[in-house]
């Protein structure tokens, strides 16, 4: 029944996957169309084709495998300086930059001179190479924030789920007392489980993040108002100092980072807390900034991840995960012990997630991405602007096909790191049980 469970979350997660793609390139191909571009082709995934069927001027298909996909724009790259696309070099870097030329071209057809994408306007090419992106974007808030109104958050709350009956420094992560450990400030006070605290101090507490720091900053006497059985009662407690987790700027705690802090003694219980659509857009908002810091962080991870894949080192949380590892992911999901709810919710968010990750990763000003075509737009405008400007002659588009050598070398880059994570993915896969 697990390995059923486990293909089942693997091909769910594999469909969703795939609609993401068709999504992606959906925004690529409706705004190309819009704007007079013709596109012999729009697949999802790559390889052999699988199934493939012409409406129009364009052949719609799926190919075998689902790691991407893409839709074929004729002229994506302008003539040479002598205006032939066929002219060749013996120089292999200059081959690299007329075969890509030649290939924009491969299907340019009478009445075409005027459909090609180099001929469109910066704006317009802007508008096409960022609409897959966006749809990535979109559909990534749209289930986040879905999920996040409807469904909500794991979310400590004021309730007490268990006393600590000794002072432990939570730096020594144990949690057995041992003999000289100091009563707890929650023991001695008697607080009890199931009692929801309800003011510190005098101050009404609706949340855990409130409360949280209201004890952090108190060391010493202080009074705790309670609700115990429909009726409410202070206790009285004094504070002790406790090595305890560090909390960045958002409140989020940092791992294996200690700080000394006011200590009650208490765990706090937890429940799914839908959120409102302002919580919900600032929690998307959060998690598009985490999304940004960790591609910027991808280098830095490269030998944490070689040694998980290659040797004996662990295979961190927040290691890079790839679709193979994803998918593994989803699997496991369906695996886990919970309310179908809750594996629904789950799926959705690695989904979100997902979908984010090929948002902030096409937005790299880099090709063969997204990107890297939209900072081609984005320099031949400003270059034309300033020929205006000083009214010198319209330098006419900027060749992107002249950092195809790069693009290959960005491309090779990419690769070795998908092959990495591949098989740290196969062989030391992140777990989330």
């Amino acid at each position: 029944m697990t390995i059923l469970l486990t293909v089942l979350g693997i091909l769910v997660f594999m469909a969703g996957l795939l609609f993401s793609i068709a999504l992606h390139e959906l925004g690529h191909l409706s705004t190309a169309k819009m704007f007079g571009i013709r596109v012999p082709q729009y697949m999802v995934g790559f390889g052999p084709t699988v199934f493939s069927r012409r409406k129009g001027e364009t052949e719609y298909g799926i190919k075998a495998i689902p790691l991407g996909g893409y839709i074929r724009m004729i002229g994506m790259f302008p003539p040479g300086p002598d205006g032939r696309i066929e002219a060749r070099s013996t120089s292999p870097w200059r081959g690299m930059i007329e075969d890509a030329r030649s290939a924009s071209f491969e299907e340019l057809q009478p009445g075409d001179e005027n459909r090609l994408f180099y001929t469109r306007k910066p704006w317009k090419r802007l508008i096409v190479m960022f609409a897959g992106p966006f749809m990535n974007l979109v559909l990534a808030a749209v289930i986040f924030i879905g999920v996040a109104m409807s469904f909500g958050f794991q979310t400590q709350t004021t309730e007490v789920a268990g006393v600590q009956k000794c002072v432990i420094a939570q730096s020594e992560k144990r949690d057995t007392c041992a003999k000289g450990d100091p009563v707890s400030p929650a023991q001695a006070a008697g607080l009890k489980e199931g009692d929801k605290i309800v003011a510190f101090n005098g101050e009404h507490v609706e949340d855990w993040a409130t409360l949280s720091d209201l004890i952090r900053r108190t060391i010493g006497p202080a009074s705790i108002t309670v609700e115990r059985g429909g009726t409410e009662r202070v206790l009285h407690a004094t504070l002790a100092t406790n090595m305890v987790a560090k909390k960045d700027s958002d409140g989020e705690v940092v791992p294996d980072q200690y700080v000394p802090a006011g200590y009650l003694g208490f765990a706090a219980s937890t429940e799914i807390v839908p959120l409102s659509f302002g919580q919900s857009v600032e929690r998307m908002g959060t998690m598009m900034e985490d999304g940004v810091h960790s591609i910027i962080a991808l280098p830095s991870k490269i030998p944490d991840l070689w040694s998980a894949a290659f040797g004996d080192g662990p295979r961190k949380d927040d290691s890079p995960v790839g679709v193979v590892g994803a998918a593994r992911i989803g699997g496991e999901v369906m695996t886990l012990d919970i309310p179908a709810q809750n594996q629904i919710a789950m799926m959705l968010f690695l989904l979100a997630g997902f979908n984010l990750s090929l948002f902030l990763f096409n937005m790299l000003p880099l090709l063969p991405l997204d990107g890297g075509h939209m900072a081609g737009a984005l320099w031949e405008s400003l270059r034309r602007s300033l020929a205006r400007l000083f009214k010198r002659p319209d330098p006419g588009p900027f060749d992107v096909a002249k950092l195809m050598p790069v693009a290959y070398v960005v491309a090779g880059i990419f690769i070795c790191f998908t092959l990495l994570v591949l098989v740290a993915d196969v062989f030391n896969p992140v777990k989330i049980s």
